[in-house]
């Protein structure tokens, strides 16, 4: 029974949070933070995409070098 009485007296209180803190961007070091958070997930989405592009790119380097010292050595594999 307690704990139905603390989710029902939660559950207002949560959903005014983000109504709450609308204030705070419609100030300049509000919307300076928003636009910092913003560029770092920006960069953290970049630098994982990256890892993945410098794999690829690693690999595509390994596979076109080995097909390359083949045929010098006159096997023709395409």
């Amino acid at each position: 029974m307690i704990a139905s009485d603390m989710s029902s007296t939660l559950a207002p209180t949560a959903a005014a949070v983000p109504l709450q803190l609308g204030g705070l961007l419609s100030e300049p070091l509000g919307q300076a933070l928003a636009v910092i958070v913003a560029i770092a997930v920006v960069v953290l989405v970049g630098r994982i995409a990256l890892k993945i592009a410098w794999r690829l790119v690693t690999i595509a380097a390994v596979v076109v070098g080995a097909l390359l010292l083949l045929s010098f050595f006159g096997i023709s594999v395409l």
